[in-house]
């Protein structure tokens, strides 16, 4: 009986130390060991390897996107599907966050609660200690040689009925402890697995992006001109119903997107008056058709059916106070840094660039006298007159909140403002958002 107490008398003063994690630094040579230049070779060795192999991968990555050619159908779809993508994954790295947070604050609890119980376990071990009748050797530093070296004492009925139920119960906090860790361990994996494969998808995203625009730019001839002259343009008003106003009548891109988007607004209710109860049945399918150039329905009946823009956190909504003293004309959205913004709806762009304290605005023409705003982003990747699809990806947010206007609590925080204007005047989008968007949407 004695062999496992002198197991279980290395834990004697091990509980302290392994609560405190405490190590001992390993003493510094002189020369670089022989192990360690392998160790660098090794290292170096795996860096060619990993810059070799993404290499391999942009280099299939353009010959794919060169294969879609000219065909926008398909970098439609795969704008949208790599897109939808980047946010999916966006979510599973908040999800698995917001999980080791937990579990972090749950591993710090018992490891307080431990710690805090010091002297009893002091004394349980001691007294082992006194059973073996000599001290122990050199202290273990892991909960795991703890928590061994306490049931194989517990099993082979080497301590006092007394001692073992102490021991006992010291051993069920560190077998909870050590599970604990290992699901941390885990959760640590998935989460990097996750980054690595958001980073692969946001490499595609872009250069799926970069071709989008340049087929655009071989289109519209004048586009860095166009846009120049917006943000020139945009100098010249004061609020967002003069800028539209402006935009749509001064700016031949824009003035042209308005105008395919009041024709497309009166197909749509004349195909709604024609067909009610055809059009009725529409719902998501619509949106489906990638090869579309015009909104897939009007956007009155589109109720219920749009996506937010962004995964985040909804920190003020339409009505409520702008935390300026004034009334909020939209909703914010709390996001991660970097994330991927995608259109809510159908629309033209009719403005794509800064404007007073909104930051970078966007600013879509949905039809039927509609427009969409959204503000805060740090980045645009459209163009004006630019059709864009539902889910589509068209900007990316910053490391910050850009809109002065909508700060949240957290400043250093990203912040999307997101507006519906009808005929100018702003409304509660509330309605048209997706059934399954809620207060805590995606993140």
């Amino acid at each position: 009986m004695r062999a496992p107490i002198h197991k279980l008398l290395l834990v004697a003063g091990v509980l302290g130390a392994s609560l405190a994690q405490a190590q001992t630094p390993a003493p510094q040579t002189a020369a670089v060991a022989p192990d360690a230049i392998k160790q660098r070779e090794q290292e170096l060795e795996a860096a060619r390897a990993s810059k070799k192999s993404a290499e391999e991968a942009q280099a299939k990555l353009k010959a794919e996107i060169t294969s879609l050619g000219q065909d926008r159908t398909q970098l439609n779809q795969q704008l949208i599907d790599t897109a939808a993508n980047v946010r999916t994954v966006e979510t599973k790295i908040d999800e698995a966050e917001a999980r080791l947070r937990s579990l972090n604050g749950r591993e710090q609890a018992m490891r307080s609660s431990l710690d805090s119980r010091r002297a009893d376990i002091v004394e349980v071990l001691a007294a082992l200690q006194r059973a073996g009748r000599r001290t122990p050797p050199a202290l273990l530093v892991r909960p795991e040689d703890a928590l061994q070296s306490l049931r194989t004492a517990m099993l082979l009925g080497a301590v006092v009925p007394e001692l073992r139920g102490r021991a006992e119960k010291i051993a069920g906090e560190l077998g909870e402890l050590v599970a604990l860790r290992k699901t941390i361990a885990t959760e640590r994996d998935q989460l990097a697995a996750d980054r690595d494969k958001v980073r692969n998808d946001q490499t595609r995203l872009a250069a799926l992006v970069d071709e989008r625009q340049r087929q655009q730019a071989s289109r519209e001839k004048d586009l860095d001109a166009e846009n120049a002259r917006a943000v020139s343009l945009s100098r010249q008003v004061g609020d967002l119903q003069g800028l539209i106003a402006k935009m749509e009548q001064d700016l031949q891109s824009a003035a042209k997107a308005a105008e395919k988007a009041a024709e497309a607004a009166k197909q749509a209710e004349a195909k709604a008056a024609a067909n009610a109860a055809a059009n009725a049945k529409t719902g998501p399918g619509a949106f489906k058709d990638r090869s579309r150039t015009t909104p897939a329905m009007a956007f009155a009946a589109a109720k219920g059916l749009l996506p937010l823009p962004v995964n985040g956190n909804k920190i003020r909504d339409f009505g409520g106070s702008d935390g300026l003293g004034g009334v909020q004309k939209g909703i914010s959205l709390a996001s991660r840094p970097g994330s991927q913004v995608t259109t809510p709806c159908d629309g033209w762009v009719v403005y794509a660039g800064p404007f007073r304290s909104y930051g970078q605005l966007l600013i879509l023409n949905a039809g039927g006298g509609y427009h969409v705003l959204i503000a805060g982003m740090e980045r645009i990747s459209v163009n004006i007159g630019q059709f864009v699809l539902t889910g589509e990806p068209v900007a990316t947010m910053g490391s910050t909140s850009q809109v002065a206007s909508i700060l949240a609590t957290n400043a250093s925080q990203p912040v999307l403002y997101v507006e519906f204007r009808k005929d100018g005047t702003p409304i509660d989008p509330g309605p048209w958002w997706a059934a399954n968007e809620g207060e805590k949407v995606r993140g």
